[in-house]
Parts: structure tokens; sequence; C-alpha cells
């Protein structure tokens, strides 16, 4: 593997980063949404990544799809991004307008300290991928100095 391949494999970690963080400041701008119904009712989301390998860079437009022949993973995408089938929270609330007949109105299946985890977990995670990135580009500017002493 190159050190360009670098650039390549932390720009895709980056990414997904910046999905899962977009998933995120959803299900916390939702978390005190309610609704009359279950149908209707925000459900929180989580993105699924997978690896990404070297004959599928192609597809998803990263570059050279002969990176690595070694068989290893070359980045990561996002394969979906998936309700969460956790239960919502019923609350008896007669007089709320969104209350249905029964008097019920339901919120949304978000914890928002699972999502605060969450979003640290990303940011971190986005941090590192931008410190791998500029160690790369620092070796790579030492790399153009070695033959001038």
């Amino acid at each position: 593997m190159s050190l360009t391949n670098i650039f390549t494999i932390s720009g895709s970690a980056m990414s997904a980063q910046t999905i899962r963080l977009n998933t995120i400041a959803s299900n916390m701008a939702n978390v005190d949404s309610v609704a009359s119904s279950v149908d209707q009712t925000y459900r929180a989301r989580k993105p699924v990544f997978s690896q990404l390998m070297n004959d599928n860079m192609k597809e998803y437009g990263w570059g050279n799809a002969n990176l690595d022949q070694s068989g290893a993973g070359i980045g990561v995408k996002v394969d979906a991004i998936v309700e969460s089938d956790a239960p919502l929270q019923p609350r008896y609330e007669p007089d709320h307008p969104m209350a249905n007949d029964e008097g019920y109105v339901f919120y949304p299946n978000v914890n928002p300290m699972e999502e605060m985890a969450d979003m640290m977990s990303a940011s971190r995670s986005f941090q590192t991928n931008v410190e791998i990135m500029n160690s790369a580009k620092s070796m790579m500017q030492k790399m153009l100095t070695l033959g001038q002493s």
C-alpha cells in the first residue's frame, strides 16, 4: 500500500463520519417531536458501515481500482441508514394539542445520552482521520526534501 492511498482511505472514513454526524443531528433535532400516532412518529436513524474493498473502489468514485492487492479493506462506505426498532414512548397527555382520542402522544425512540456519546465518537473519529491525513502529508513533504541536503 502506498502512502498516497492513505488519503483515499481517510477521505472515505471522514465522509462516512460526516453522514454519521448528520444522522445524529437529525435524531437530536427530533428528540422532542411528537405525533398522535405510532406511524407518524419520528424514529431514530443509524448509519450502517461496511468495509470498502479494492474491487468496488471505482464504483464509489474513489480513484484507482488497483490500490491494494493484499485483499485488505481500503476504506469504508455507508450501506444504508436504518430506523431504530426500539419502542416509541407513548405518554398520557390529554391536554396536548397532538394527543390522540385516548389522550396519548407518541415521542420518538431517540435516547439523547446515547446520541451525545455517538456524536463524541464520530467527532473523534473524524478528527483522527484528519490527523492521519496531516501526518501522511508531512511524511510526503519530508520525502521531497531528502535529496536536498
